[in-house]
């Protein structure tokens, strides 16, 4: 099994940063990447739609609304992997609450890519992702 992990410090607390990431549903909040959200199944699924139109189905498997995380697992993507985990996570830093590390981290199986490949596809996503977060906290 591969894994990645991208970490990022943000310019909000982070109250602030669980607010706008914690829900499930709020990737287009944030995301570009992904401007279009369905939640069903009592908002434990999402269907998410990629500017090319690909679909990704995730079924949300873990959420601590007091430790600021959630995880979830891929049920239909357009990526070379299975098994497909991730978590988002938001924590304090010390003595500062002014802003907040956010971490987003997955584990997969490669399947019809080599492991780099994948870990490169995920890392690329998540610190695309984080860059997209601070530009939206920064305003």
């Amino acid at each position: 099994m591969a894994s990645t992990s991208v970490s990022r410090i943000v310019p909000a607390s982070p109250d602030k940063v669980w607010n706008l990431i914690g829900g499930f549903d709020a990737l287009p909040d944030w995301l570009p990447y992904i401007p279009e959200s369905a939640a069903s199944e009592g908002g434990r699924v999402r269907s998410l739609k990629n500017p090319e139109g690909e679909v990704i189905v995730e079924r949300l498997v873990d959420f601590n609304e007091a430790e600021r995380h959630y995880g979830y697992a891929i049920l239909q993507a357009p990526f070379p992997v299975t098994g497909y985990v991730s978590t988002l996570r938001v924590h304090a830093v010390p003595g500062r609450d002014d802003v907040a590390e956010v971490q987003w981290s997955g584990r997969f199986n490669p399947e019809g890519a080599t492991e780099q490949e994948v870990v490169d596809l995920f890392t690329g996503i998540y610190a695309d992702g984080l860059d997209a977060l601070d530009k939206t906290l920064a305003g």
